[in-house]
């Protein structure tokens, strides 16, 4: 039995559905769940002082490619779109191998903790020189976060009108084998489950048709979500145009790509009728505000998604097309960007806090996390307002305006993941030194 008390919080932003935020309480937790919530609770256990502190639910990444934090800044890389950018990188990732995997997942996940991350989903669709999607698993395992790992593919090679090289693709058949053996190794259905996989065939521009509608049926026989890239940027707009004498979203549709255990990556270029068929079947998206910046991919209408009752969360995408692994940063980059498009009162802070947290949490199916209330997970990010990125401010609510965008502490599951701004779980100074190791023997590849 563990406990922590979490003592007299300044303000808690609890995204429940009354959306209340609370003064001067205190968070009990017990077993890995929120026991109780009021003032001058006691514990047999650890105390946390956050009198100077916001908490709020711990932020839930919904989009990410956690081998590609060996890949950042990559000359020839910097300021392509996304077919160029692709081509550039294919054949470095072509040279990864477990360690790589394992390595530059642990790595990217302990970014977002301190963040005030505590659930990721993950979209890992290459495997070469023996990598596995458990070595993914292992790292996240070890290092206590949440985890929502997808089991990616890509089965079409540039000889067969595809993106990705062919050393890179995967016969269909050993994909759906190897989905098979991931789901039946590691996926919990269970409330309160520290990993659940999904089946992520990688875009439409390298799998089949018959791949895409296979993935589907087999991930609804396992009872597991399915996730993929859609409607990223013009040029993918154009390939399915040309390919499939669609849009994505009608291609998605066809394919059984839709409903609340479906969610689509980026959605930069979804029009109207593609907005409402998201609302109307419940399938999410994953929106990755710097990511679109970078490649120049275009401002996703988030606004009008919202409008119309589409489930958005946030996704920070690989550290080869964002560079920064940091949620709250995304939280920003949203409001910003919406505002930009539509004026400044498109979106609240708040709005895009919530987007980061519950949000999140409704597109991975999260039902159980994404709150702060009796009953629910034990995940939550807590933020100190007392530093310089709030001094003078008149609303330490508003972290999404003044910060600060590093949690102080994480807990995951009742347990401290970061404590104090530093990683609690594994040796970051060792971590990272065999990070520059391996980037570095990349870069001399």
């Amino acid at each position: 039995m563990t406990e922590i008390l979490i003592k007299n919080a300044k303000t808690v932003l609890t995204m429940d559905d009354s959306a209340r935020e609370l003064a001067g309480v205190d968070i009990h937790l017990k077993d890995g769940v929120i026991a109780a919530m009021g003032r001058d609770l006691t514990t047999q256990g650890e105390i946390l002082d956050a009198a100077h502190c916001v908490v709020t639910p711990g932020l839930v990444n919904t989009h990410h490619h956690l081998y590609q934090t060996l890949t950042r800044a990559v000359p020839g890389g910097q300021d392509a779109l996304l077919f160029g950018w692709l081509k550039t990188l294919y054949p470095i990732w072509s040279r990864f191998g477990p360690e790589e995997m394992f390595v530059s997942a642990q790595v990217g996940l302990a970014e977002l903790a301190l963040s005030g991350c505590t659930l990721s989903s993950d979209h890992l669709y290459l495997y070469p020189n023996g990598a596995r999607l458990e070595d993914t698993i292992h790292a996240a395992s070890e290092l206590g976060l949440r985890f929502h790992p997808t089991r990616g593919a890509m089965s079409i090679g540039e000889s067969a009108g595809g993106v990705p090289p062919d050393d890179l693709v995967e016969r269909e058949s050993d994909i759906l084998e190897d989905c098979i053996r991931v789901i039946d190794g590691f996926h919990d259905p269970s409330e309160g489950a520290m990993v659940r996989v999904g089946v992520a065939p990688c875009s439409p521009f390298s799998v089949s048709r018959n791949l895409m509608r296979d993935a589907a049926l087999l991930a609804r026989d396992k009872g597991v979500m399915l996730h993929t890239h859609l409607a990223e940027n013009d040029e993918d707009i154009a390939y399915s145009e040309a390919q499939f004498g669609c849009r994505p979203g009608q291609y998605a549709e066809e394919l059984g790509w839709t409903g609340d255990d479906v969610w689509h990556a980026h959605c930069v270029k979804l029009d109207g009728q593609e907005i409402d068929l998201f609302a109307k079947t419940g399938t999410g998206v994953a929106h990755c505000p710097c990511s679109n910046c970078r490649l120049g991919s275009g401002i996703a209408p988030v606004r009008e998604m919202r409008d119309a009752g589409v489930k958005v969360g946030l996704g920070v995408d690989g550290s080869a097309s964002n560079d920064v692994g940091n949620l709250m940063a995304e939280a920003r980059q949203t409001m910003l960007l919406q505002r930009v498009s539509r004026g400044a009162d498109a979106m609240s802070p708040r709005e895009a806090l919530r987007i980061a947290t519950r949000g999140g949490a409704e597109v991975l199916g999260r039902h159980d996390c994404g709150q702060i209330a009796v009953g629910k997970r034990a995940d939550l990010a807590v933020w100190d307002v007392s530093g310089i990125e709030s001094a003078g401010s008149w609303d330490p609510a508003a972290l999404v305006l003044v910060g600060p965008q590093k949690a102080r502490h994480v807990l995951v599951e009742g347990r401290q993941i970061v404590r104090d701004f530093q990683i609690a779980t594994v040796d970051m100074q060792a971590l990272i030194a065999r990070q520059t190791h391996l980037a570095q023997r990349l870069a001399q590849g």
